[in-house]
């Protein structure tokens, strides 16, 4: 299968699990939705891998973030892959915080361009799927085009072909994870100038990007694009992405008709002895800008942490607090 990056989803930490990612994909059939970054450590030596690796089959396509840099870790990590048939492996070299950096993992390794390459062939000899690099345009004061011209190329060299580029630099000293996603500015015409000097690669930009017409300036100079928090805290703008950058139709005309199609997702996870809770908490941001979301949101947030709330809590939050013409 060839995968369409036209639009993803980031890979957020502690936010695109497998809850969130299905309720995305109930938004969009054609997006590609990335996991959590899981490391390779936890992967290789974790007593249960099916707590980072499961998921729903209607999420496809669908790929793995991995957070590593033991090349025997990673290519174990890519097998595993391979057996939970995900659509794409992506090495993390993006993340900037210092826990990761500890263990030699995410932004830390755009300083070593030839370990990540030598993890990209030794990930593409085991992979059934396609291996990308997901990195910043710099580290620190390195940001400017020729670090990342010479980062990128060093990873072209080794055979990799899709690029997925956070068009920020990472400071990796002295920020916050939030801190590197706001304060070093964004450069997008560096991930432009890539597209120009790697015209048969493929490349992804992501950060900042918040509404599809975003999007649609971005596609007219680079591949692809992917967007994180803005897809998170407001998951509607996702309803019109299949009309609007694949050419297909819309498939739910308000956030309501959404909740309503996740009722039977949310019966299926408390049936597995799961919590509602852990669906519930991604849909805090569905009901925006309309009389009673507030309301509707603080209602869901003070019940759906009792062990015994079930999908109905979805239908009396709506009820209780949304008019007839917002539910219309």
């Amino acid at each position: 299968m060839t995968l369409d990056r036209t639009f993803s989803t980031a890979p957020m930490m502690e936010w695109s699990d497998r809850h969130c990612r299905y309720l995305w994909r109930l938004l969009s059939k054609n997006s590609l939705l990335y996991t959590e970054m899981v490391t390779s450590a936890a992967i290789c030596h974790a007593p249960n891998i099916d707590r980072f690796l499961d998921y729903s089959n209607e999420e496809h396509p669908i790929a793995l973030q991995v957070g590593g840099s033991q090349i025997d870790e990673l290519v174990q990590a890519t097998r595993c892959a391979n057996r939970w048939k995900y659509d794409e492996i992506n090495l993390n070299v993006g993340c900037p915080s210092d826990r990761v950096q500890q263990g030699m993992i995410g932004a830390v390794l755009m300083g070593h361009p030839q370990l990540v390459a030598d993890a990209f062939k030794a990930m593409s000899d085991v992979a059934d799927m396609p291996v990308t690099i997901k990195h910043r345009i710099g580290i620190n004061d390195q940001d400017d085009y020729g670090y990342t011209q010479d980062f990128v190329s060093t990873l072209y060299d080794a055979g990799c072909r899709v690029f997925i580029v956070h068009a920020r630099s990472a400071i990796l000293n002295g920020l916050s994870p939030k801190e590197n996603r706001e304060i070093p500015p964004l450069k997008y015409e560096s991930v432009y100038q890539l597209k120009r000097d790697f015209p048969d690669a493929e490349i992804i930009i992501n950060g900042g990007i918040k509404t599809l017409e975003d999007c649609k300036t971005h596609l007219k100079h680079v591949d692809g694009v992917m967007m994180g928090r803005e897809a998170y805290q407001n998951p509607m703008v996702l309803a019109d992405v299949d009309a609007q950058l694949f050419g297909g139709s819309n498939r739910f005309s308000t956030p309501v008709d959404l909740l309503e199609a996740l009722i039977p997702y949310v019966d299926h996870i408390v049936a597995q002895n799961g919590q509602a809770k852990y669906v519930l908490r991604h849909c805090l941001g569905l009901i925006q800008g309309v009389s009673g979301a507030r309301g509707f949101r603080r209602h869901l947030s003070e019940n759906m942490h009792r062990p015994d709330t079930t999908s109905a809590l979805i239908q009396e939050a709506i009820s209780t607090h949304l008019s007839p013409a917002v539910t219309a």
